[in-house]
């Protein structure tokens, strides 16, 4: 991304000091002392400026990029700031009229006509894409068997026909789901950009209820808001999706082996004489009327619209059915069964916003159902089991207000934690797990500045209490010293966050200070 040029740098006059000529002097030279750096060593990096407004998109139709920049403000000793002086992100225009010249063809065509290759001969140019690097202007020559690489091509220039992905600075970046290019943020299985799981609940069951009698059997109900949807079988049974209008969800329809269900949308029907194939899976929409493999008949494998999602639909040559939807639903869904023979097992799962859980319960209770409690991201998955009654739920005692933290301020902390710890390094937290006395944290490691052994992209840090201190916020990132735990029967080998250990919200002055605070550690 954009380095940082010296004139665009600013500095700041140096601290000075003057000769101490009593206490008060004394006191302002070891301020200075201390604000100006240790024994005249470098100092940690500079301060950036805010970001400036974003620049107009760089398409008049289409998709393309707008910029913003910021500079760095540093001390003569001081480093360069951490990180970018630009930032880029996706910007959409109305889409290109029909017939209009794609972006790259343009760049070409800039050269037709212009003599090239130190030659007085000229040519007509059209992209060419088979040169290892998308993002340089490689053109090739029409009606000649070579082409010629005019340097790169401008910043927002798809990296491919038909690619998401755009050329800055000679580099093919993605955007993230922030829609920063060259961002790492995606998507949770909650749909929020960035999150940890943690506004959403697990789903999961196996259906073994039995019918007794052939015919489309409940199995759950897909809230809507319901997300990464799967559910899968392996047997001569088919599984079928129906909406459910006005939230309701019709019952279980006796459907005889030899005949053929014709439903309306009320969820009322008749049967008609022919019988269908044994292989069937339903879904059905809103209005009641099945999507697939609907009334006994067989649809095929593919992609179907239902609730403003996509289903796929897959049948393997063996008794094998699958159907998966990412999500969200714009209303409820029923999932049914078609059963044929006695149910091993109907396996389903999805995600569900917390706030929609409870409703979804109910409803499933009066339907006669008893799913399975939902997982929050940060339980550990259990095996599948046959559902069970849910007994009442109990009070929980309000746990008591966790206790202050002391204060962990100073140089003095600092230089303890970092020399005395196995592992210090830069982690944002993904989530938090209060168990038993134990607070167990997972983070995502960005940055080591010292480890006595491999660390992990992802890792668990243990706390010694359901009160850590000092607490780690999610979605924040933090300096932490840890110390390797290792049981002594060596079953269990943990990152120790020692109470009123070090643990600060990164920051480029918190870098700096890190970075000062090694080279004091004996050897």
């Amino acid at each position: 991304m954009g380095k940082l040029r010296p004139e665009k740098e600013e500095h700041l006059a140096p601290c000075h000091t003057r000769r101490p000529r009593s206490l008060w002097n004394l006191l302002l030279l070891l301020w200075t002392f201390l604000n100006c750096g240790l024994g005249g060593n470098a100092q940690g990096p500079g301060e950036w400026t805010p970001w400036g407004s974003w620049s107009r998109c760089s398409s008049s139709c289409g998709r393309g990029l707008s910029v913003r920049s910021r500079r760095c403000i540093r001390f003569p000793r001081e480093e360069l700031c951490w990180g970018d002086t630009h930032e880029y992100r996706l910007c959409q225009q109305p889409d290109c009229p029909p017939g209009a010249m794609p972006f790259r063809d343009l760049q070409c065509a800039l050269y037709n006509g212009h003599p090239v290759l130190g030659t007085q001969k000229t040519y007509q140019w059209v992209p060419f894409y088979g040169a290892p690097n998308h993002c340089d202007l490689n053109c090739l020559a029409v009606g000649h068997d070579f082409y010629h690489s005019f340097g790169r091509v401008l910043d927002g220039t798809p990296c491919s026909p038909g690619a998401q992905d755009l050329c800055v600075a000679g580099r093919c970046l993605s955007a993230g789901c922030d829609g920063l290019l060259g961002s790492d943020a995606r998507e949770d299985r909650c749909g929020r950009c960035g999150g940890a799981n943690d506004s959403c609940l697990f789903v999961q069951r196996v259906f073994r209820d039995a019918g007794a009698f052939a015919g489309y059997w409940n199995v759950t109900l897909i809230p809507e808001g319901a997300r990464h949807i799967r559910a899968a079988h392996r047997s001569r049974n088919h599984l079928g999706i129906a909406g459910s209008e006005g939230g309701g969800a019709p019952l279980a329809a006796r459907i005889p082996r030899g005949g053929r269900w014709q439903g309306r949308g009320d969820g009322q029907g008749h049967f008609q004489g022919a019988r269908a194939d044994p292989s069937l899976a339903a879904l059905m929409g809103g209005d009641g009327r099945y999507v697939l493999n609907g009334n006994w008949a067989v649809s095929p494998a593919g992609t179907y619209e239902a609730a403003g999602t996509r289903v796929v639909y897959t049948r393997a040559t063996g008794p094998e059915e699958t159907l998966r939807a990412a999500g969200p639903t714009s209303q409820d869904l029923l999932l049914q069964v078609l059963l044929q023979e006695p149910n091993p097992g109907i396996e389903f799962e999805f995600w569900l916003p917390r706030e929609r859980y409870g409703p979804f319960q109910a409803q499933a209770q009066v339907l006669g159902w008893s799913p399975r409690q939902p997982q929050p991201r940060e339980v550990e998955p259990q095996p599948l089991e046959s559902p069970t009654v849910i007994p009442p739920r109990t009070p929980i005692p309000t746990p008591e207000p966790c206790p202050p933290c002391p204060d962990t301020r100073g140089r003095a902390h600092r230089l303890l934690h970092y020399c005395g710890s196995d592992f210090v390094f830069r982690a944002r937290v993904l989530g938090r797990v209060r168990q038993a006395q134990e607070t167990r944290y997972e983070v995502h490691v960005q940055l080591i500045y010292k480890n006595r052994s491999p660390l992990r992209a992802l890792e668990y840090v243990w706390a010694p209490s359901r009160c850590p201190c000092p607490p780690l916020a999610l979605h924040r990132d933090y300096l932490l010293a840890a110390r390797r735990l290792i049981s002594p029967d060596g079953t269990q080998d943990r990152l120790l966050l020692p109470h009123a250990g070090y643990a600060r919200l990164w920051s480029p002055a918190e870098d700096s200070r890190v970075r000062l605070a090694a080279r004091h550690c004996p050897l």
